[in-house]
Order: C-alpha cells, then sequence, then structure tokens
C-alpha cells in the first residue's frame, strides 16, 4: 500500500493573449495584484498560430507569459482558473488568461474545454499535460496546441523551471538570490 502524502508546491504560470499591448500591461498588474511577484516574464509577442480568437481580439493579438514567485498547491490551478475567467470580463474578453502550472517534470494548462486527453477538475474546469521535461528540455505531445510548440515559449518555460528548481533545492525564491531580472 502506498503512504499518502502532498505533493510539493507547483509554479504558476499564466499565459495572455491580448487585444493589444496596453491591455497586455493591465492584465499583468492586475495578476500580480492578485498572485504576488511576477518573478518571470515574457514580453509580448504578436500572436498568429491561429484565428480562433479574432473576433474578439482583432486581427494582430499579442501573447505574454507570466511566471510567479510564489508557489500553489496544485489543486488551486481549478479555482485560479475559474478566477482568471472572471477576470477576463473585466476587459470585456479582449483579455483571454490561461493559468496553468509547472512541475520539474511536466507544465499543465487549465482550461474549460473538455477533451480525451485531459482531467476533470471540477466546477467546469479541466487540466491538460501540455508539455512533458525530458533530457532537458520540454517536449510537446501530439496534442500540444501549435504555439506551446514554439521555441520562444519553450525557452520562457524552461526558464521558468530552472527558476522553479532553485526554489525547491534552496528554499528561497529565485528573486533572492540578489538579481532583480524578471523579463526573458
Amino acid at each position: 500500500m502506498g503512504v499518502l502524502k502532498n505533493p510539493l508546491p507547483v509554479r504558476l504560470v499564466v499565459g495572455m493573449l491580448a487585444e493589444n499591448l496596453e491591455l497586455a500591461q493591465e492584465a499583468t498588474k492586475k495578476l500580480e495584484e492578485r498572485f504576488g511577484v511576477v518573478d518571470l516574464e515574457m514580453p509580448p509577442v504578436p500572436f498568429a498560430h491561429t484565428n480562433y480568437y479574432k473576433d474578439e481580439l482583432g486581427e494582430n493579438p499579442f501573447k505574454s507569459f507570466v511566471a510567479f514567485e510564489e508557489r500553489i498547491n496544485r489543486e488551486s490551478i481549478k479555482d485560479i482558473k475559474i478566477e482568471t475567467n472572471e477576470m477576463e470580463k473585466i476587459w470585456n474578453r479582449r483579455v483571454n488568461l490561461d493559468p496553468g502550472y509547472m512541475t520539474l517534470g511536466q507544465f499543465f494548462l487549465a482550461t474549460t474545454k473538455d477533451q480525451r486527453h485531459r482531467v476533470y477538475l471540477g466546477g467546469g474546469i479541466f487540466a491538460e499535460v501540455t508539455l512533458y521535461f525530458e533530457d532537458g528540455h520540454f517536449h510537446p505531445f501530439d496534442w500540444t496546441y501549435p504555439d506551446y510548440r514554439s521555441e520562444s515559449y519553450i525557452k520562457f518555460l524552461e526558464k521558468a523551471r530552472e527558476r522553479l528548481a532553485y526554489q525547491i533545492a534552496t528554499g528561497k525564491p529565485y528573486s533572492k538570490r540578489g538579481k532583480s531580472d524578471r523579463s526573458v
């Protein structure tokens, strides 16, 4: 019989798809007010992976990511997704927020859409393992969204993982190393 134990806290990462740069900055501030210090941020880049969001976000949206210093319990991702869905209403859905969490071995996204490879968490929220870490890099699955396969996203997530590994090893946030670099 296995021994029940709680897993280590994980790293909260939120992807933001915004109609323009100003909304991306506003969303970052709002997320930081709610979830604490952002210790790593991928500056907004043009998003051209799909036109799925065209009606809500226009022709030329921007994608960015923020990773938070304070780790969370895995089960809180359900409530965080519900909360970020509510936040989107502030901007009349001109900002799309995609929270996920990272362990040293995987990156998960929370979603409201059911598919065969997603696990139901409750409250209308599902979790998808989107990437796995092996041989020093994150790798996609067959179902991984095309943008999460991109070099820029992978580079950001690997940097976020590096900082998570530092936190786990030392018990201290990465920012306490004396460096204040929060961008990739």
